[in-house]
């Protein structure tokens, strides 16, 4: 073998390994990219979730809004791309624990009872005016000490949680997008597909509760989204009694 057959060999043999190196390291770190969000979500390969549906408001009673089947498809994707499924149940027949399944609840508690139960159980800090009547706090946020209106079409919030009821590496979380209006349930549910990996990093494992502001969304849309706050200990801690009794929750 002469030295030109001999190079040409071995600059096979070495594009070869450096292609097969290259391939690997892909694999590896995209491997790893994707354990990261299934850790995350509490979705490991082949895994079981539920995708608790609300109703729309004043509608059939199995209606569900248009903004809302939009939400439910973000979620979807987010699933699909962890390798796990998802259950579709409407809120008022979501009788089950958590921490089971991973568990997407969307839409607040005047359209979704499981909602209602949640902002209960989890968020004892958190408090919806749910009236039916037209009021200055028609929708509004009560966290902790802080109020929060509804301004449609132009600022309304959302409140996004991630919540473990323990510290069990098997327990699920369940996941919490509760808006004052069904756009700002897109509006949550598109914010953390986007940056997951963002708030995978700062929490890891632990809960979380975001407040969002929806910005003049009858000209943008669920896409002009501020983080207002982190409000995980105003949420998760009780309402002092006389905020309580002025505020409201759904029955």
């Amino acid at each position: 073998m002469n030295d030109d057959v001999r190079n040409i060999v071995l600059g096979v043999v070495a594009a070869g390994i450096s292609a097969t190196l290259g391939w690997l390291t892909r694999t590896y770190l995209w491997k790893r990219k994707l354990r990261r969000k299934q850790a995350f979500f509490g979705l490991p390969d082949n895994s079981e979730s539920l995708l608790v549906v609300n109703r729309g408001a004043g509608g059939p009673e199995f209606a569900v809004m248009r903004y809302d089947v939009f939400a439910l498809l973000e979620l979807a994707a987010l699933i699909k791309d962890c390798n796990a499924h998802a259950q579709v149940l409407p809120h008022d027949t979501a009788r089950q624990g958590f921490g089971e399944r991973t568990e997407f609840c969307v839409g607040g508690p005047a359209s979704n009872r499981r909602m209602t139960a949640h902002l209960a159980s989890l968020l004892p800090g958190v408090r919806v005016n749910v009236d039916s009547e037209p009021g200055p706090d028609r929708g509004a946020f009560q966290i902790g000490p802080e109020r929060y209106r509804l301004d449609v079409g132009k600022e309304e919030y959302v409140l996004i949680a991630r919540l473990t009821a323990g510290q069990s590496a098997t327990t699920r979380p369940v996941f919490l997008f509760c808006g004052q209006t069904s756009i700002t349930n897109q509006a949550a549910t598109r914010y953390l597909a986007r940056h997951h990996e963002r708030l995978s990093r700062r929490y890891g494992g632990k809960s979380f509760v975001l407040l969002l502001k929806v910005i003049n969304s009858q000209a943008y849309g669920p896409d002009v989204v501020e983080l207002v706050a982190d409000v995980t200990q105003a949420a998760q801690s009780p309402l002092p009694a006389a905020t309580a009794r002025t505020s409201h929750r759904a029955p």
